[in-house]
């Protein structure tokens, strides 16, 4: 059986990328960063360690979000991509962003869910990282 591919990109196509294998998790997140960022109540990424991933074209624009972390989106369209924390290791891919989404496993966690939108449902089996009232996910 071959190794599974995730191919993605931008809205506009200026940005390509592809990330090999499974990812190390799947999460969604409430926090009020992610949110604003993606203009989307719960957004879903995987994460894949730097091995796995692979940039094929453009080059994504960086804003440090926080003192340990940046986002990465696309300066033209304005698709939010990546998000990483300093030192990591691995990069989370917004799954928006992913040409075959549903090829990855469901969420495992759902993070910062003290700021979930009262509306949305917890997703049936995966754990839950409530955060603090008053922090936010980096």
């Amino acid at each position: 059986m071959s190794e599974a591919h995730h191919n993605g990109g931008c809205l506009c196509g200026a940005i390509r990328y592809r990330a090999r294998g499974a990812p190390a998790s799947v999460n969604v997140c409430y926090c009020s960063q992610c949110r604003r960022q993606t203009g989307a109540p719960m957004p879903a990424f995987a994460s894949f360690s730097d091995e796995q991933f692979e940039l094929l074209s453009g080059a994504p624009a960086t804003y440090r979000s926080s003192s340990s972390a940046v986002r990465q989106f696309c300066a033209t369209c304005g698709s939010s991509l990546f998000w990483r924390r300093d030192g990591a290791r691995e990069l989370d891919i917004f799954l928006g962003t992913m040409d075959r989404p549903g090829d990855v496993p469901p969420p495992s966690f759902q993070l910062w869910t003290v700021h979930r939108v009262p509306w949305l449902p917890a997703i049936q089996g995966a754990t839950d990282y409530r955060g603090d009232k008053a922090g936010s996910q980096s």
